[in-house]
């Protein structure tokens, strides 16, 4: 596999509304990033992820952008941000943008006109539909927010298509003139020297309404192919897909360089595990066989075919450490060790602001409280058809956005530091034990361990081309594997349990001398033929 410099990256996700906030108007900015920018510096990280910070009316906090190449005014000005990629730049760090093409918001110039004119060139940049013969919707295809994805409007006498918000319109993608307009932008912002793009629900790209065709379509990978040749597709870029509906295959198709389509994808099997019958708002425990068998096969069929992404949760995502580790009495231990497990795999890894300082989910009392337009609009259509308050609260405490857009702990300060304001959101109110000051001054903390992973990937090339072996696959409590090349051979075990659990040694590995390269307790250096795992334990040793 040709190398390129995204394979030893570190990525850093932040979700600008919550990360830091310079004017005290209780909303993140571009600022605040810019004053964090040695923080990420010391972490180890050289590529930011940077959530959408272009105009919008914030219907879903930024994920509706009413115009491309222009910032929204809480968030700061166009020269903040190219001082943002400038700092950014002098620290080696890269600045992807997170971009918006399946859909505009209501207020995007292009569906104003649209809408006030039929005969507009831009009437056609989305997908309209007559009713049925009784005013019915076009179709029975549902958003993904809830309710219908068609939304009547009164003024055109037709139905227009959103598989987001109604303030959410998709663009028509079968539109030559569509392509056009978002390669010209995406061309404008590469100008700027931003260092990719990731491209959220990329999949929908391809959707084809009249068949009921949403995610996945096949006019989606033509689409893509276009895309890389009129955009990125000579630039060094990183590029990633947001692909809910990937399956390793698929995920060739994406990220095989010789088809020219995109670096990598975000695929969401491990995620989807822990929903029952997969509904997230009915949330299950962890299946650690099923869990190892999902990780172990994207492992090991996108090997040298495909390039993977690696992450445990994002901005659409619980914490990590409150849905596969133990938030409680083993947080540090397990935040290290499910750190440990997925930085030593195969593929590009992705850090969410505060995983690195063990951030945990938040349960707001009240719905009140809560500001996620998904989480509010399937409250009320869950309870509306049935399901109880307290069954929906539930799973709104374990499954809800807003549990990754609480604002940031940076110290034990009056809102932890983020802002001098009233913040836009509650903070998680154990914010004066777990915040960034605090993991600084202890040497022991997850911080460090998360800085030493990442330096560990930068030294060692077995951990980013080397072979993915999966070890005690029976096991049900442990994740191990090896990571192997022609000079170096890691072990990696993960004990997934507040049990202790002792593993019998197979004679390759028993009885020898080892370095331990990073453990989240006491290191192990001699090994017998059976080694015994404490809760959470993590090890990766050398042979």
């Amino acid at each position: 596999m040709e190398k390129r410099w995204w394979h030893n990256s570190v990525v850093y996700q932040i979700y600008p509304r919550s990360f830091c906030d310079s004017n005290n108007d209780g909303i993140g900015d571009l600022q605040g990033i810019i004053n964090k920018l040695d923080y990420l510096q010391g972490l180890g990280i050289d590529v930011i992820w940077l959530s959408p910070v272009y105009q919008s009316p914030m219907d879903d906090n930024g994920y509706d952008i009413s115009d491309y190449q222009a910032i929204a005014a809480e968030f700061g000005t166009m020269e903040d941000m190219k001082r943002l990629m400038q700092q950014a730049e002098d620290r080696g760090i890269k600045v992807v943008m997170d971009l918006v093409v399946n859909h505009t918001s209501d207020e995007h110039a292009w569906f104003v006109e649209a809408k006030s004119d039929k005969n507009s060139q831009y009437r056609d940049f989305y997908i309209w539909r007559d009713a049925g013969e009784n005013g019915e919707a076009p179709s029975d295809i549902g958003s993904i927010f809830g309710g219908s994805a068609w939304q009547w409007d009164e003024e055109n006498q037709q139905y227009y298509f959103h598989l987001f918000s109604k303030r959410q319109p998709d663009l028509n993608w079968e539109n030559p003139e569509v392509h056009q307009k978002v390669f010209d932008m995406m061309n404008w912002w590469i100008d700027q020297g931003i260092g990719g793009f990731r491209l959220d629900v990329i999949d929908l790209i391809g959707k084809e309404v009249d068949k009921k065709i949403t995610g996945d379509g096949e006019r989606l990978h033509p689409l893509l192919q276009k895309m890389n040749q009129a955009t990125f597709g000579d630039k060094d870029l990183l590029t990633v897909g947001e692909t809910w509906g990937a399956t390793p295959e698929s995920a060739q198709l994406y990220s095989d360089p010789a088809r020219h389509e995109l670096s990598m994808v975000f695929q969401f099997e491990h995620i989807t595990l822990l929903w029952e019958d997969g509904d997230k708002w009915k949330p299950k425990p962890l299946d650690l066989a099923l869990f190892k068998q999902v990780m172990t096969k994207w492992q090991v069929e996108l090997n040298n075919k495909g390039w993977n992404s690696l992450f445990w949760n994002n901005h659409d995502l619980p914490r990590v450490v409150s849905k596969y580790g133990c938030d409680g009495q083993y947080r540090v231990e397990s935040a290290k060790m499910l750190a440990t497990t997925l930085h030593m795999m195969k593929g590009t890894p992705y850090i969410f602001q505060g995983e690195e300082i063990g951030m945990t989910n938040v349960a707001f009392d009240t719905l009140e409280e809560y500001k996620d337009i998904e989480t509010l609009n399937f409250y009320k259509v869950k309870t509306e058809s049935g399901v109880s308050h307290e069954s929906m609260m539930k799973g709104i405490h374990a499954n809800s956005r807003d549990n990754a857009r609480t604002p940031m702990h940076w110290d034990n300060s009056d809102n932890a530091g983020f802002t001098q304001g009233t913040p836009w959101i509650k903070l998680n109110p154990n914010y004066p034990e777990i915040n960034v000051a605090a993991a600084l001054e202890d040497k022991n903390s997850i911080f460090y361990h998360y800085q030493k992973l990442i330096a560990l990937r930068k030294q060692n090339p077995v951990i980013v081309y080397g072979d993915f072996i999966p070890l005690f696959e029976a096991h049900s409590a442990v994740f191990a594997y090896e990571r192997k090349d022609n000079e170096q051979h890691f072990v990696v075990l993960n004990n997934f349990s507040a049990e202790p659990q002792t593993l019998e040694l197979p004679e390759y590995i028993a009885n020898r001398s080892v370095e331990c390269l990073i453990s989240n307790l006491e290191p192990t250096t001699q090994l017998g033929s059976e080694l015994t795992l404490a809760p959470y334990q993590s090890l990766v040793l050398a042979l």
